[in-house]
């Protein structure tokens, strides 16, 4: 890395003129162009496709817009000649543009470097910046950070939840009012290009991480399963205090093992079982701590029971996992054990996570539409058996063979919707041949979820759940998961107020709706 490049390790550092390529012009993207502007570098926005509320605020922070197809590094980039390039999460290490950059042997960095390395502009009263507590997983991650957060702003510390949770991490970092801690969602995307960060003059060094389980996604970005695993490991990296992994699955310990930390920093387990000296677990109904108390070889901390987490919504096996993986995490940062567990009992899982949207009839309609990968969805069928399921999507390259051969035959039924159908209904054909299984065509996207409904509506009865875990990512049909979820709502909604699917003898399965 040039002298200058190693230099630029505080917001008050001379950014100017440096000329930085900022690839796509979405919530991060943007956020990179905006504080690149501020800080006076010479900033260059390359896009496939410019979102137009970040395209009309381009010129206005004094930023330039370059769109059009990028199958092919364009000239305007070369002629650019970029100190950096610094990717939003969505360009793959495969892309040209990022292939370019690395053969050039141009920085290339994502937002979490950029922001760690002007973390300082705003600081705490003793002058220090906000630490960094990271926190990944193939699911889990959002939940936990969350949870996180408010057992941070329980103990009186000014916590803000960032990241790919959908506040980008330098809007945090610039926010005036300032924080004690930043709580950071990374993505693998994300760690991917952390994994990258050139120099040794300023590494990433959160206060703790965690990467909460481990399990096959978003195989077409990263190109294998090892590719995926190595870059959710690059959350230990630098860790400073406590690495907290997850003691039921062994990749988790593995990662803490082989990460290069700062000396003194403890691993931390987590786990649904009885805890070890430096663990936090659970215990005849208690979650307790025996990592962060005077005597952890003899004693234990009580900070909630399961009772007061199924109270709350909460008590999933995979969210108490989630409540414990967060309390190890704050109670590295001294939170008091009455704070973990009054953020516990007051907290409420965000909408499209096992939220049921309507009981009527006897019927209960849940939304998990965030569960994308076969491992969230392991969890939702585990806490709702003999649904019946809704799944289908794009896939991501994700063998979806295994999550029916070991559920598949314990559903009601299965109702495919998406692009990806062909692999989903020749699992359920291979694995599950006695399950009935209706497909949904494409179609248009507003049909969709009123289709889904009315064949659920068909098939249910009284004591039945609907339950839409899709196990596959959205955007062949939908904006969003988000989007998805809201969708099946409405329809559920509508059907009800219609009093549909009541008299009905049931569709014909197998590939005709």
């Amino acid at each position: 890395m040039s002298p200058r490049l190693d230099a630029l390790t505080s917001w008050r550092a001379d950014w100017s003129g440096l000329r930085v390529a900022v690839l796509g012009l979405s919530v991060t993207g943007f956020s990179v162009a905006d504080t690149l502007a501020e800080l006076g570098a010479d900033v260059l926005v390359v896009t496939e496709h410019a979102d137009p509320q970040y395209a009309r605020l381009l010129p206005v922070i004094g930023a330039r817009l370059h769109t059009g197809g990028l199958d092919a590094v364009p000239g305007v980039l070369v002629d650019f000649d970029p100190d950096v390039v610094i990717a939003s999460p969505g360009f793959a290490p495969a892309h040209p543009v990022v292939r370019w950059a690395q053969e050039a042997g141009i920085a290339l960095w994502g937002d979490l470097e950029l922001a760690w390395r002007v973390r300082d502009k705003v600081v705490r009263p003793d002058g220090s910046p906000a630490d960094w507590v990271l926190i990944t997983g193939t699911n889990g991650k959002t939940t936990t950070t969350q949870m996180t957060a408010a057992m941070l702003a329980a103990g009186n510390l000014r916590a803000a939840p960032c990241g790919n949770i959908g506040i980008p991490v330098l809007d945090a970092v610039r926010d005036p009012a300032g924080f004690d801690v930043l709580v950071v969602e990374v993505s693998s995307h994300q760690l991917w290009y952390l994994s990258h960060q050139t120099g040794d003059a300023d590494p990433v060094s959160p206060h703790a991480s965690v990467c909460l389980n481990l399990a096959a996604d978003h195989l077409k970005w990263h190109g294998s399963f090892q590719a995926y695993r190595d870059a959710k490991a690059v959350v230990y990296a630098n860790t400073r205090v406590a690495c907290v992994y997850n003691r039921g699955d062994a990749a988790t310990r593995q990662m803490v093992e082989e990460a290069d930390v700062v000396e003194g920093a403890r691993a931390i387990g987590f786990g649904l079982g009885v805890p070890g000296p430096s663990d936090v677990g659970v215990v005849d109904g208690i979650l307790v701590d025996r990592a962060f108390v005077a005597d952890r070889h003899h004693s234990a901390q009580e900070l909630c029971t399961v009772d007061d987490l199924a109270a709350a919504g909460l008590g999933a096996p995979h969210n108490v996992a989630n409540a414990l993986a967060a309390a190890a995490l704050a109670r590295s940062l001294d939170v008091p054990p009455a704070a973990v567990r009054a953020a516990l009992v007051d907290f409420h899982l965000d909408a499209h996570r096992i939220e049921v949207v309507a009981v009527a009839g006897g019927i209960t309609w849940v939304d998990d539409s965030k569960a994308t990968n076969p491992h969230a969805v392991a969890s939702s069928l585990t806490t709702y058996p003999g649904a019946i399921w809704i799944v289908g999507g794009l896939l991501k390259g994700v063998d979806i063979g295994e999550l029916v051969r070991t559920h598949g035959g314990s559903v009601k039924s299965a109702i495919v919707i998406g692009a990806d159908r062909t692999p989903i209904t020749a699992a359920f054909a291979r694995h599950a041949p006695a399950v009935p299984v209706f497909e949904v065509d494409p179609g248009e996207t507003g049909e969709v979820m009123a289709q889904v409904a009315q064949i659920a509506a068909e098939v249910a009865r009284a004591g039945d759940v609907v339950l839409l875990a899709p196990a596959a990512a959205s955007f062949d049909q939908f904006e969003s998961y988000a989007d998805r979820g809201r969708r099946f709502a409405e329809a559920v909604h509508r059907l009800i107020a219609r009093g549909s699917g009541d008299e009905h003898d049931g569709p014909s399965p197998a590939g005709g709706r």
